[in-house]
Parts: C-alpha cells; sequence; structure tokens
C-alpha cells in the first residue's frame, strides 16, 4: 500500500477497501502535482476504529511526511478537506493489532496556486520568475529587479521577469542543517526614485532544500516588504546508462538491450546537478520481469548496500556525481523475457562520513537515514536474451 502519485487527480483509499483492511498497516502516499498547482484533498468515507484515534487514524501532512507540518490527524466523525500550500501532500494510514473496519476512501486533484511569483528547482539551477504585472500592482519596475550580485542579470521579457540562478554562483550561499542542505540567493527589488523615495525596498529570499525525497523550494520576503510564498516540490535528476564495456566509454542505446546469458553487464547511474559536493552511491537494485511490479517477483542484486547477487560489483568512477556497478546477465522462469531494473539511490553530501554513502553494506531501516540523504528511484531496462542463446536454453 502507499507509494508515489503524480496524476493529476485521482483516488486513494485504505488496503482491501471496501473490504476490512489488514492489522499492522502503515501506507504512505506522495501526492505530488506540476509545479505551481496545489493538491486539494477530500474524504468520501471514513470508517475506522473511534475514540483518540491512538490504534488506527489517518495523517495529513502539507509536504513529505518527516519534515512537514500536520494538517491534521483523524480517525472518524465528518469527511475533511486539505488543500496544500504546494505541490505536494503526504497522507498516512496506519493500524494496530485489534480490531480492523472498512476504512477509508479519498479523492485528490490539481488546483491552480494562482500566485505572481513562481519558482523551480531545476538540476543546475533555480528558475524564478517574477510577473511584471504583479510588481507594476505594488509601484515597481523590471529595472529595479536585480540579485545581490548584480553581475547576474535577469532576463525581461513583456510579461515576466526572470532569473536562472545557479547553485554555486551569482551569490548562492550553502547550509547544513539537519534534515536539508540549503542553497538560499536574494532578488532585490529597488524602488525607484532619484532623491527621495515614499516605497520600501523588497528583498525576495529564494531557497531550495534539498530533503530526505524531495527538493524543496521557498520564496518569502523580508520583514514589512511585500509577502511572497511559494513552495514546490521537485526529484532530483538522474539516470542509469547501461556500457558495452568496463572502460565505460561506449553507451548501450538499444532498447530493449539485448545479451546473452551470464554476460557481463556494465552501468553507470549518473546525477545531474551543478553542485559539486554531493556524492551518489547505489543502495539497492531489484530486477523484475514488470516494470510496474518490483515485488510478485523479484531479484535483489544488492539491498541496503549488501551484494545479494555473487556477480555484483562496484567500480570506481571519475567523479562523485557518477556510479558504476557490474552483474552477469540471467533470466526470469516461467516465459518472462524481459528483466527490468530499479535501482535506489543515495544523494548525501561530499565528505559526510556519518551517511550511508560511506558506511558501505547495512542492515539499517529504510527510514533511518542520515540527516543529509536522498533517496532516488530509477528504474533500467528491459534487457532480452539473444534469440539465438534462447533457443539453445530450451534444447
Amino acid at each position: 500500500c502507499g507509494g508515489s502519485v503524480s496524476d493529476s487527480s485521482g483516488m486513494l483509499q485504505s488496503p482491501n477497501y471496501p473490504g476490512s483492511y489488514p492489522n499492522d498497516a502503515d501506507c504512505v502516499w506522495e501526492i505530488q502535482v506540476q509545479n505551481n498547482f496545489r493538491v486539494a484533498l477530500t474524504f468520501r468515507d471514513i470508517a475506522m476504529q473511534s475514540g483518540t484515534c491512538q490504534y488506527d487514524y489517518i495523517e495529513v501532512y502539507d509536504g513529505p511526511l518527516h519534515s512537514s507540518p500536520l494538517l491534521g490527524r483523524f480517525c472518524s466523525g465528518s469527511f475533511p478537506t486539505y488543500v496544500s500550500t504546494s505541490n505536494m501532500m503526504s497522507v498516512r494510514f496506519h493500524s494496530d493489532s485489534r480490531y480492523s473496519f472498512r476504512g477509508f476512501q479519498a479523492h485528490y486533484s490539481s488546483i491552480p496556486a494562482g500566485h505572481n511569483t513562481t519558482i523551480q528547482c531545476l538540476p543546475d539551477y533555480m528558475h524564478v520568475v517574477v510577473s511584471r504585472r504583479y510588481l507594476r500592482s505594488q509601484g515597481y519596475s523590471a529595472e529595479g529587479v536585480t540579485l545581490s550580485d548584480n553581475r547576474c542579470r535577469p532576463t525581461v521579457t513583456s510579461q515576466d521577469v526572470v532569473f536562472n540562478i545557479p547553485y554555486n554562483g551569482c551569490g548562492t550561499t550553502q547550509e547544513e542543517n539537519n534534515d536539508t542542505i540549503n542553497y538560499s540567493n536574494t532578488i532585490r527589488v529597488e524602488s525607484s526614485g532619484h532623491i527621495i523615495k515614499r516605497k520600501k525596498n523588497i528583498n525576495l529570499h529564494v531557497s531550495c532544500k534539498m530533503l530526505r525525497k524531495s527538493w524543496q523550494q521557498v520564496v518569502y520576503a523580508a520583514e514589512d516588504t511585500v509577502e511572497v510564498n511559494e513552495f514546490q516540490f521537485g526529484r532530483y535528476d538522474m539516470n542509469i546508462t547501461f556500457y558495452s564495456s568496463p572502460a565505460f566509454q561506449q553507451q548501450v542505446r538499444s532498447s530493449p538491450y539485448y545479451i546473452d546469458l551470464n554476460q557481463n553487464l556494465y552501468l553507470q547511474a549518473c546525477l545531474h546537478s551543478s553542485d559539486p559536493n554531493l556524492k551518489v552511491v547505489v543502495d539497492t537494485c531489484v530486477a523484475s520481469p514488470d516494470p510496474r511490479d518490483f515485488n510478485t517477483l523479484a531479484y535483489y542484486l544488492v539491498k541496503n548496500r549488501c551484494p545479494r547477487d555473487p556477480s555484483y560489483a562496484t567500480f570506481r568512477s571519475p567523479s562523485s556525481h557518477f556510479a558504476r556497478f557490474k552483474f552477469n546477465a540471467f533470466e526470469f522462469m516461467s516465459q518472462h523475457p524481459s528483466v527490468y531494473l530499479k535501482c535506489q539511490m543515495l544523494v548525501c553530501r561530499l565528505g559526510d562520513y556519518s551517511s550511508r554513502c560511506y558506511r558501505g553494506c547495512s542492515s539499517r531501516a529504510k527510514r533511518d537515514t542520515s540527516s543529509a540523504e536522498e533517496e532516488v528511484d530509477v528504474v533500467a531496462g528491459p534487457i532480452q536474451l539473444r534469440e539465438g542463446d534462447a533457443s539453445s536454453e530450451s534444447t
């Protein structure tokens, strides 16, 4: 139960709904809609153990589960509606080992944010757009909008002032705290006037915060100025590519990738980010014949950085943004011609020796992560056996 949800609208419901939900369930749904949209969640049915909501309950969070405000916790009563302040909302369903009921059903949809300043945290830079109509309505002009490093100029169009602010330049600062890596900069909006002025300048503070499973994006205005608040969430830009040899020089661009049984397969994961102080490693890789189901028929190559397959091995990489590894090809039995891989990558601060990136094989629980780690799922494949090899196996 649970998982990541990215459609613009849909339905959430407890396991087995409308039948009785199982005991000892703990499900978390992460709903993420488009940038500059909000999540509206409405419950249509709730039938759970009532009372103080200590045993069976639903929790709704305004963003990622472990780092966002709790919007509500309930187990009975009226059917509430919640609207997020960002493009992300988390819903948690928990049951204990005692009683079981019908559970819940809820519908979510995405609604436009309707603000005049937007921000996106892209792999290499912050993309900030300020509406010129909004500036005019507050008595400011586009010519007075600059960064704290005024050598980095915006692009001014007929409708917007657009900044592409790099994470490692233009005065962007980095700060690491308990659960985020924060990239910050300041956009200044100055009041016009050569001798006197009657309007305050605006300091628009722009931040991209890297959380456990997402980038949180924040825009706010300094005290006693025009208040602008924007929160967005995104995912790391990561991909996995097959290579033809351990030299990692020639990519395999064919899909599906036709291979021989027990052939060495070489893979490289690449993190696309302008921050040089990040490190990526392979945490878990699981194979399946179905790219949508990695539970029913699954084979682990590595789990929690512990190799499960004897042919799995890692290579030294030329950059901390790359992770290279190999394994020997196999096929699933029972007439499944294709193999897909889903790999969970860890992204940590370079030199953070308390993180799982540096600890190696571990049996720790998945949630017990370092303060500045992120987990990213990447699916690669399909891999298929060559026709000749398949026929020789069947004879």
